[in-house]
């Protein structure tokens, strides 16, 4: 959508979390504010930084969290394939009530952390430690994977797709407050 409301189909041809590269059918102006709505990533806006054949190119100006929510959908969108990983996040995100927890090395060491989202199939998890790609930890009492690096922190698949009401009591840490 431009400044006028006027809204068009396009197409994403190039994308990072502080731009992206579109191919449409109309010509916007430099400097002229977008809105976009895109597939796994919602609505994103900022100004047409340059025109390119067929389209323009837009900086992107949202939120740091929004940013750091492409960088993570980018990433997965690169690696879904290589990883065998979901087409689409099959579930919804919340905040457990008890966040803090502990995250188990496969070493055995233990290291206190924080749940800033989770979902019957993973979480995303505050911690300055940060394991290798593909490593196996636990969180609480869950056995999972590391799938990426977020800002701040991981992200983790679980083994298995988790029964909501059993996940929270899984997750934390029975000798945490």
């Amino acid at each position: 959508m431009l400044e006028d409301r006027r809204e068009y189909p396009c197409q994403v041809i190039d994308m990072s979390p502080g731009g992206m590269a579109m191919i449409t059918p109309v010509s916007g102006k430099v400097g002229e504010r977008v809105i976009a709505y895109l597939d796994h990533l919602s609505r994103v806006e900022g100004r047409i930084a340059r025109l390119i054949d067929g389209g323009f190119a837009v900086e992107l100006r949202n939120t740091a969290r929004k940013r750091d929510k492409i960088a993570n959908v980018l990433t997965w969108l690169a690696n879904r394939d290589e990883l065998n990983l979901p087409e689409d996040r099959r579930h919804e995100r919340f905040v457990p009530k008890q966040p803090v927890t502990k995250m188990i090395l496969a070493d055995g060491s233990e290291h206190v952390c924080r749940i800033i989202d989770v979902s019957l199939s993973g979480a995303a998890i505050a911690t300055d430690l940060i394991p290798g790609m593909g490593d196996a930890i636990t969180i609480g009492k869950m056995k999972a994977r590391v799938v990426r690096e977020i800002e701040g922190g991981i992200a983790v698949e679980f083994a298995a797709v988790q029964n909501r009401e059993l996940l929270e009591h899984h997750l934390t840490s029975p000798d945490m407050p």
